[in-house]
């Protein structure tokens, strides 16, 4: 049975066991600035609050009693998390933490109709099969999100679509969360991936187009509307194309599958992350027209990195989706249009690009980040309890 906290400082603890598992008992008490004593105190409170559990840490060989490392606890609180890609769902129920407990992938035809069904009946299995311990829903979708309105999806054929469909029997209070997957797919990778304990973060997500975000002290920067991130619409591609989103000259237009497709004069591919995939392939084994176009893609991905960094200025750039593999083909163009389109200034050295870490998780676990960051809140935790 569960049993009342006093808020705040377990708040806090929830917190660090949640961005950091298996942080132990005394490097919390140091992170938050409490004592020794107090923080057992607190952890107690935790463990019969069925939030959080110990078990040993590995030895230190150093002097001293020893502490215990936290994790989450098995019974304890979950969020129902979808993603949804142009060609694939995923739902998974995921702890404290960021561990997927179970997980269920399928492909799709975006169908609207279909995936929103297939999506919101996965969900309710999750609240049958854990119960209460579901205390929010989040999804990752591959388009402009506002509140919990997928405003626009041009690779799906989306437009308008209400997601709070997929969670509609939630009980009150409960939270529901929705984002654009690359903007979530940052917040993962700046707490859990390749730009964690990194200063300001671009993001940049590469699928049938590219997107992204602007990554401070783990928080995307949402702008005016939530819907910061549409990098792919800056105006860093030719001025004589037209976008599918209304605008001419964007990124996208030298970047996504159409632009690959253009490239070796072929007819826009139905399926463009099908087509992307294959083309990166090909490149792989040397196949020359293949790697013509995907070095001709790597030249206008550094020129405009070099554009986001000229005028955001972060730390580190981060790229992911189809990014890493881009990276790797044409690793010198990349590099040579990020260094010439750089201020003078930057260059010495300019913040590194690097891969993403968490590859095709990354959409899914943000979501389950920004759920959990709505629930790890005195008012959720004593929600939780009661």
């Amino acid at each position: 049975m569960r049993t009342g906290l006093r808020t705040s400082a377990q708040t806090a603890i929830t917190r660090a066991v949640h961005d950091r598992p298996g942080v132990t008992r005394a490097e919390v008490a140091a992170q938050i600035g409490i004592p020794s004593g107090f923080a057992a105190e607190a952890v107690a409170r935790l463990v019969a609050g069925q939030l959080v559990c110990e078990r040993p840490a590995p030895a230190t060989g150093r002097r001293g009693r020893p502490t215990t490392s936290l994790h989450a606890h098995p019974d304890g609180p979950l969020v129902a998390v979808a993603a949804i890609t142009q060609d694939s769902w995923q739902v998974a129920a995921v702890e404290l933490g960021g561990t997927k407990l179970t997980a269920t992938q399928r492909p799709h035809h975006r169908d609207q109709a279909r995936v929103l069904d297939a999506v919101a009946a996965e969900v309710r299995q999750l609240d049958r099969r854990f119960g209460t311990r579901v205390r929010a829903a989040a999804v990752a979708v591959p388009g402009t999100v506002a509140g919990s309105e997928l405003v626009h999806a041009p690779g799906l054929g989306w437009h308008g679509v209400g997601l709070s469909v997929l969670w509609p029997g939630h009980e009150p209070g409960g939270a529901f969360v929705a984002g654009n997957d690359a903007s979530l797919a940052g917040v993962a990778e700046s707490r859990h991936g390749a730009a964690a304990g990194a200063g300001t973060t671009v993001y940049l997500h590469l699928d049938a187009g590219i997107g992204g975000a602007l990554v401070e002290a783990g928080r995307a920067v949402r702008g005016a509307a939530g819907a910061a991130g549409e990098f792919g619409h800056m105006p860093f591609g030719a001025p004589s194309r037209r976008c599918r989103c209304g605008a001419s000259g964007c990124w996208n237009t030298s970047i996504d599958g159409r632009a690959v497709a253009r490239l070796l004069h072929q007819r826009a591919p139905a399926d463009e992350m099908g087509y992307f995939r294959r083309v990166l392939a090909s490149a792989r084994a040397g196949e020359p027209a293949a790697l013509s176009a995907i070095r001709a893609v790597g030249s206008s991905l550094g020129r405009g990195i070099a554009g986001l960094v000229n005028g955001l200025d972060p730390h580190l750039v981060v790229v992911g989706g189809l990014g890493p593999d881009l990276l790797h083909i044409a690793a010198a163009e990349v590099a040579a249009a990020y260094r010439d389109g750089l201020m003078a200034f930057r260059a010495a050295p300019p913040p590194p690009v690097l891969p993403a870490q968490l590859g095709t998780d990354g959409p899914l676990l943000g979501a389950a980040d920004e759920a959990f960051a709505q629930l790890l809140t005195d008012e959720g935790l004593q929600a939780w309890v009661s």
